[in-house]
């Protein structure tokens, strides 16, 4: 048997695939454990434990097991990604105007506050203690999970399903997918990659970020949520859509991020570094093959 079901989540649209028995029951699961896990890491809600962290920068802040692996996480992101994805892009995004949620600020005329660059802080200064899961922010400095966040809860909620007694699952949040077990057909786990691929995977997952989505434009000036930590200012390398193929949801969020905020020279070495896939589309639309994503390609799917 199978379940499937499309839901506002995180900002964003979840799309979850259930295959075994008991199918709709976990399906619900799915839909539990991803507004749970908004609720922890959501900026826009005051009440969120990440929300909470922010606003005692300064101050160590004991976090829910799941919330200081997402932190941690973040961290060792920024380190493996020297710095190219950076969580502590908060303050930057709110000044370039993305300090509601994305329907909001559509709906109310989006509001850059500044052009001018300032970089990010990055994470050196941030403290995190693992025995008491606690961690102190520099004052001042405030993260977003946005995107790991995504990945990290498609991860979460796909194990979680097989451990619930799936037989295969696909968890899809935002364009980050994680996939594991049996699937649902004889090529594997099919997946859209941006209508320019096709990939088929038996387990693992596939993210994708990019620069044609999130936009709003203010004075004939176009914006997007990709910030670069160097200026603070949205990205404008020449890369536009990043896909990424890797083990986790999460890490390949990352990797995709930070490949596209490096461009395409750096962005490769970045992909091939981490022993990772990628798809790359740069300014003028042309498509290229990073890692050998082409062994994950299904020859013909778009045919």
């Amino acid at each position: 048997m199978r379940a499937e079901r499309r839901f506002p989540a995180m900002g964003s649209e979840a799309h979850v695939i259930v295959v075994g028995v008991a199918t709709e029951r976990l399906v619900e699961l799915a839909v539990r454990e991803l507004e749970a896990l908004e609720e922890r890491w959501s900026r826009f809600r005051p009440d969120s434990e990440l929300s909470r962290l922010n606003a005692v920068a300064g101050t160590p802040v004991e976090l829910s097991p799941v919330t200081f692996d997402a932190v941690q996480r973040a961290v060792e992101a920024w380190r493996d990604t020297f710095g190219y994805y950076d969580p502590t892009v908060l303050r930057a995004l709110e000044r370039v105007g993305y300090d509601r949620s994305f329907e909001l600020l559509t709906h109310a005329g989006p509001r850059p506050r500044t052009d001018a660059p300032l970089p990010c802080p990055g994470c050196v200064g941030i403290e995190l203690d693992p025995a008491n899961r606690t961690v102190r922010l520099p004052a001042g400095v405030a993260i977003d999970l946005g995107g790991i966040g995504k990945g990290l809860a498609a991860d979460l909620v796909c194990e979680h399903l097989l451990d619930a007694g799936a037989d295969g699952a696909s968890v899809n949040v935002g364009g980050d997918v994680r996939v594991a077990g049996a699937s649902p057909s004889p090529d594997g786990w099919v997946i859209d990659v941006d209508d320019r691929a096709v990939v088929s995977l038996a387990e693992g997952a596939v993210a994708t970020s990019s620069t044609t989505r999130r936009r709003w434009t203010v004075g004939g000036r176009g914006y997007h949520h990709l910030i670069d930590p160097a200026t603070g200012l949205p990205a404008e390398s020449d890369l536009v859509t990043v896909s990424v193929v890797g083990a986790t949801a999460a890490f390949a969020e990352v990797v995709g991020k930070a490949a596209l905020i490096a461009g395409a020279a750096v962005g490769t070495s970045i992909v091939v570094e981490h022993q990772m896939a990628a798809l790359m589309v740069d300014a003028d639309r042309c498509v290229s093959r990073v890692g050998g994503f082409e062994k994950y390609e299904l020859a013909g799917a778009l045919a």
